[in-house]
């Protein structure tokens, strides 16, 4: 386990993490362009999910690199991490179940998001975030649910909008589980 956390916490390995969640988050912002173009500018800073959350990473680990720990940031990174990573790779899931394959670009979507939620628990022992600090990230999160289900923001899935009422209830608990990991975190820290 040490050689693991040693090998996450070199330079090296930090660096090439910056640049690639740097490219996952330009490519994300690109991605939803189509959307940001209907959206009203009110939302503008809550549509763009997957790519804020990897935004939030991609600083925290500047931070690292600098000697510096930005609290907010790395409680508002492990949470919409595993958020947004778990969501999109669900929400593929489904639209594949309803609607029997994929294109190729939606497997794509599956192993970066499902990376993007490994990378952040991964990294549970770098963060030193308080319980402030994750208070204010829950308030984040969860009002970024209210955007997304109340304010119909959420990214479009055509084959699965059915079914929104119900995926809006499952992310408010997804929000919830993520909020708990990092209730977690913080006590860990302190029990170490």
């Amino acid at each position: 386990m040490a050689f693991i956390r040693y090998f996450l916490d070199s330079r090296l390995f930090l660096t090439m993490l910056l640049l690639v969640n740097f490219l996952g988050t330009v490519y994300g912002y690109i991605w939803y362009i189509p959307q940001l173009t209907r959206t009203e500018p009110i939302f503008l800073l809550f549509v763009p999910d997957s790519p804020t959350a990897s935004l939030f990473f991609t600083i925290a680990i500047a931070g690292w690199l600098m000697g510096k720990h930005f609290r907010l940031i790395e409680a508002l990174a492990l949470i919409t991490l595993v958020k947004y990573g778990l969501w999109a790779v669900a929400m593929n899931l489904l639209t594949l179940a309803v609607e029997g394959a994929l294109p190729w670009q939606s497997y794509m979507l599956i192993v970066s998001h499902g990376a993007m939620a490994l990378q952040a628990l991964l990294y549970l022992f770098k963060y030193t975030f308080t319980f402030l600090h994750l208070f204010l990230a829950a308030v984040w999160t969860l009002h970024n649910d209210v955007i997304d289900y109340v304010f119909e923001q959420m990214p479009v899935y055509p084959s699965i909008n059915q079914y929104m009422n119900e995926i809006g209830y499952g992310t408010f608990w997804l929000s919830i589980v993520c909020i708990g990991i990092g209730i977690w975190s913080v006590r860990q820290a302190r029990l170490s």
